[in-house]
């Protein structure tokens, strides 16, 4: 039998072969091979209907339209941002209300001696919460611009290690693969998996990583709404850097892994990059 130490989690070793490593996410060569959409469409055609369409018309049963509520306004207002106001500031109450309703936990109890579960405001696979946030913080009121580990439990910041104005902003590039229009967020926070949380019930099951992949999916929609409550723009992207972010944050691969970074700010007062904005909500 294999000591302890040579185990390692089969959603963590899937997770290693889809590190990226001083990628570049806006070169035509990482992402479609075009640089338009109009070139891939010359290419491939019209891509597959937005509407999936398996019956005639006449064979379906519509149904009716119910009137807007306040959360469906705030839903029509959740839209990923790509430009953020590289010289606002969130505030402190801001950034501590989506680090609380996001991220915090909301109540603990005991599964046996010494094991608790913990309760956030997303749902997680046996309740085990294995994604943590791992914070840049470039422009929030009141707190030094570095790296910071979330702590749950406490609702508190672990600082991690401190940086310039410009060594942030250049990690903040390298950590999005160049996505500069992510970049300029007061906050980015890195979703990362502790693969061990999720092996200790889920050693056997073939469906463990989906389970970390929905997780990071629920936080940022949680952290959406929240954002777009507070009148913040918010993005979520998967092409990352993981190797650039292991380093920063001092991550053991194997252990934890990022599966997507998140962020949150003020919007620009001028569209500059694209938004797809369909309901124009956001963009009038």
């Amino acid at each position: 039998m294999l000591r302890k130490s040579w185990w390692r989690p089969l959603d963590a070793v899937v997770h290693a072969f889809s590190r990226w490593h001083q990628v570049n996410a806006t070169a035509k060569n990482e992402t479609s091979g075009f640089a338009t959409i109009a070139d891939m469409i010359a290419a491939y055609g019209l891509p597959p209907s937005h509407a999936h369409s398996i019956l005639e018309p006449e064979q379906r049963l519509q149904l009716g339209r119910q009137e807007p509520t306040p959360f469906d306004k705030l839903l029509d207002r959740r839209v990923t941002c790509r430009n953020f106001d590289p010289e606002s500031i969130v505030k402190l109450g801001e950034f501590e209300r989506v680090m609380q309703r996001v991220f915090g936990s909301q109540g603990s109890e005991p599964w046996a001696p010494g094991a608790l579960a913990m309760k956030k405001t997303s749902p997680s696979a046996g309740g085990l919460h294995p994604v943590e946030a791992y914070v840049l913080l470039q422009r929030v009121e009141g707190i030094q611009p570095g790296l910071y580990h979330y702590h749950a439990g406490d609702h508190a910041l672990e600082p991690l290690a401190s940086g310039t104005r410009e060594s942030l902003r250049t990690l903040a590039g390298q950590i999005v693969a160049g996505q500069d229009w992510f970049a300029d967020a007061p906050v980015i926070v890195m979703l990362a998996a502790r693969f061990q949380r999720s092996f200790w019930k889920y050693r056997n099951h073939p469906k463990a990583y989906r389970t970390l992949l929905l997780d990071a999916g629920h936080l940022s929609q949680m952290l959406y709404l929240t954002a777009t409550e507070l009148n913040l723009g918010a993005f979520i992207t998967a092409a990352i850097n993981e190797v650039e972010i292991e380093q920063a944050f001092g991550l053991e691969p194997m252990e934890e892994g990022p599966l997507a970074v998140c962020g949150f700010g003020v919007r620009a007062a001028e569209k500059v990059t694209v938004e797809f904005d369909p309901a124009g909500k956001v963009w009038a």
